[in-house]
């Protein structure tokens, strides 16, 4: 089994994007969805806290939650507080924590490209020992290599037929 095929949550029909990237979109593409997935990783479970955090309105982080659970970034929980009723908590999946890098690059790239002179909300370190990180593009060898020096090029599913041709 491939890891494509070990992770994908999602079935691939004929209709849907021949690109990872269009795909991709079609379940992160909207700014609630990240801001959501970045609230997960800064400690949040529960529907209250991504929605006073975030200020979103109730309609849109149902939505949101929604589409991360159907799309296997998130996964549901039931707990029920003590005199409450029960409730879903929401936790990142292993699909969800590998949303990390992403994140970070474009987190990285608002910092240099969309500064609003504040503080920035968030940083990026390893666990151990609390070294700063970069996002960077890394050889098979361990070399990293500026992004200047680096080239996007069509793969070849830009010319396989479509599913069901």
């Amino acid at each position: 089994m491939t890891t494509t095929e070990r992770h994908s949550k999602v079935a691939i029909t004929a209709d849907s994007p021949r690109c990872a990237l269009a795909r991709s979109l079609e379940i992160l593409g909207e700014k609630w969805t990240l801001l959501v997935v970045r609230e997960a990783f800064w400690g949040s479970t529960k529907f209250s806290e991504f929605q006073s955090s975030l200020g979103v309105s109730t309609d849109i982080l149902t939505a949101r939650l929604a589409t991360l659970v159907e799309a296997g970034v998130f996964e549901r929980r039931s707990y029920r507080e003590e005199g409450s009723r029960e409730r879903s908590s929401y936790h990142l999946t292993e699909s969800g924590r590998d949303l990390r890098t992403g994140l970070a690059a474009l987190t990285e790239w608002g910092s240099v490209y969309r500064p609003n002179g504040l503080p920035a909300t968030s940083h990026f370190r390893r666990a151990d020992d609390g070294e700063e990180l970069q996002v960077a593009f890394v050889t098979a060898d361990g070399q990293i290599v500026d992004a200047r020096e680096v080239e996007t090029v069509r793969g070849p599913g830009t010319l396989a037929p479509r599913l069901g041709s």
